[in-house]
């Protein structure tokens, strides 16, 4: 187990993916390592997506922006599955600190969000207990119903297809830096590095990216598989596709973009853009006929998005690829953004 974060693959390859309970013949996709959604069909010819997550609230960021994260974060997992989410239930377990003004204000902003989004929320449980708090207070799950032809998973790419990235590396790790810690983003990089930071919060989702690229057409007609690039970012995120759908690849590193703002607090702070959590940015596989379609539709959303690699048969294995030089793509397991994180927290910046 590691000490923090998500629990490994060895571990749920020895311990999770034995004990699922019942097999069902309507399951037609289950728990995987690095898959994002479930899937299970529903009626003849319709699925519903499902994905479950922590409900993620931190009360510093101001309720109405923790309520919108929160809510993006659960619902852009369900969006990679191609079909947008429709459907929520939450389960909120509280810390005896909230009061009632701020339950009010915290579950006003969270229903805004999913108003926004057209999400309905059908069931849930909300109360407060000893030994909860914040950011992790609760679990939710989010559903998207459709055609059982238009969903994609992470383990659909396929050998041939082209590797994309939208936004760039580490978006979560730029916007959250500068929303926790604006005096010392300030202080050592300026008030324009901060403004520019702090406005990738409302890009820390990638529910209108995946579902954009997957209006292009999916599986042979466009987009293979979608992916989060949340914990370990780019480099963690592409690993996953590639495990999951059992093949290579080839990451070009220096095709992925990192923004300056970005740059900037990851070299303060001593991390990776490449490998550090990256909530926004949406790793896509597609087949070459479709990817200029796709580049076209997410640009006239105004989401950037760069051409990073391609797929490539399992046996040719996982590299990536810098100033023309090739050394082994491995997952990196522990991501940088919690130890930098937990550092500035403390009061121990990095020197």
């Amino acid at each position: 187990m590691p000490a923090m974060g998500k629990i490994s693959p060895e571990v749920f390859r020895d311990y999770v993916y034995p004990n699922l309970g019942k097999n069902r013949a309507e399951v037609l996709v289950g728990p995987q390592s690095g898959v994002d959604i479930a899937i299970t069909r529903v009626a003849p010819g319709t699925v519903m997506a499902t994905t479950t997550d922590p409900v993620f609230i931190v009360p510093a960021y101001g309720w109405e922006r923790a309520a919108w994260f929160a809510v993006h974060i659960l619902a852009s997992d369900a969006a990679t599955s191609g079909i947008a989410p429709s459907l929520m239930t939450v389960d909120l377990n509280l810390p005896l600190s909230i009061t009632t003004l701020d339950f009010q204000q915290l579950w006003s902003a969270f229903a805004k969000t999913c108003q926004a989004l057209n999400i309905a929320v059908v069931s849930g449980h909300t109360a407060r207990y000893e030994g909860c708090d914040y950011p992790m207070v609760g679990g939710a799950t989010v559903m998207s119903i459709g055609p059982e032809e238009s969903y994609v998973t992470t383990a659909m790419a396929e050998a041939g297809d082209i590797l994309l990235c939208t936004k760039g590396a580490a978006i979560e790790t730029t916007g959250l830096m500068a929303a926790t810690f604006p005096d010392y983003i300030r202080q050592h990089l300026g008030e324009d590095i901060l403004v520019r930071a702090d406005a990738l919060f409302s890009q820390m989702t990638v529910v209108d990216d995946a579902l954009t690229a997957a209006a292009q057409g999916v599986r042979a007609q466009g987009v293979t598989a979608m992916h989060d690039a949340t914990e370990c970012g780019v480099v963690g995120g592409v690993y996953e596709i590639a495990e999951a759908s059992r093949l290579g690849v080839v990451l070009l590193d220096d095709a992925v973009t990192v923004r300056p703002e970005t740059q900037a607090i990851c070299s303060l702070t001593g991390i990776d853009p490449l490998t550090s959590i990256s909530e926004g940015t949406l790793l896509l596989t597609a087949k070459p006929h479709a990817v200029d379609k796709i580049v076209r539709a997410l640009a006239a959303r105004g989401i950037d998005v760069c051409v990073i690699g391609e797929m490539r048969p399992e046996s040719e294995g996982m590299w990536r690829e810098s100033r023309g030089v090739r050394s082994q793509l491995a997952h990196p397991r522990i991501d940088p953004f919690w130890a930098a994180f937990g550092a500035l927290a403390a009061g121990n910046p990095p020197r």
